[in-house]
């Protein structure tokens, strides 16, 4: 992993910590740092907000990260551009939910299950301690909040893979894990 990699890995194991909706705090953060209201920043912007975060990067990581995502060529890094290369991991997980909610209702609750997993040979099904609906049950718990209603949204969701994403450390590596373990 690169110098890049390993700054946009902090900055986004930060911003998964703080929760699922901090990437929208983080692109308001951006805007006032935006102090010319061009819309983009140049390396120092960067460098400086990054810092009122606690990542403090110097001169050449934040020339590197402005570099590395600057698509337009245009010398500066739009909000646009960091927020597409903070979402990547984003992207998958939300995916893999919209896999789970079968109704599209945006909670994935057991009927969603049933039909894409069986509980048939679980252990404890097939000794009659548990049904098939306690396997899909609990199976669910795993993304539920504390207080395990049987529902899952997207940032209950989101919030389980934060957890998971930090232990992680590229991109390709995440993207490649959950995309094989719901099968996308």
């Amino acid at each position: 992993m690169d110098a890049v990699d390993a700054t946009m890995e902090k900055l986004r194991a930060q911003c998964l910590s703080r929760g699922a909706s901090s990437i929208q705090g983080l692109a308001r953060f951006f805007r006032r740092l935006d102090r010319d209201r061009n819309r983009s920043l140049d390396a120092g912007e960067l460098q400086r907000g990054l810092a009122e975060l606690g990542l403090q990067l110097d001169t050449a990581e934040a020339e590197g990260v402005c570099k590395r995502w600057d698509r337009d060529g245009s010398g500066t890094l739009d909000l646009g551009e960091f927020l597409r290369a903070l979402r990547a991991r984003e992207a998958v997980i939300a995916a893999a939910f919209a896999k789970l909610d079968r109704s599209g209702d945006g909670v994935v609750t057991v009927d969603d299950l049933r039909g894409l997993y069986s509980g048939r040979a679980h252990p404890k099904v097939r000794s009659g301690e548990w049904t098939e609906e306690d396997v899909l049950r609990r199976f669910l718990d795993n993304f539920d909040s504390s207080e395990k209603d049987g529902q899952v949204t997207l940032d209950e969701f989101q919030d389980y893979y934060s957890g998971v994403s930090a232990s992680v450390e590229t991109d390709e590596e995440f993207v490649a894990m959950v995309t094989s373990a719901w099968r996308l």
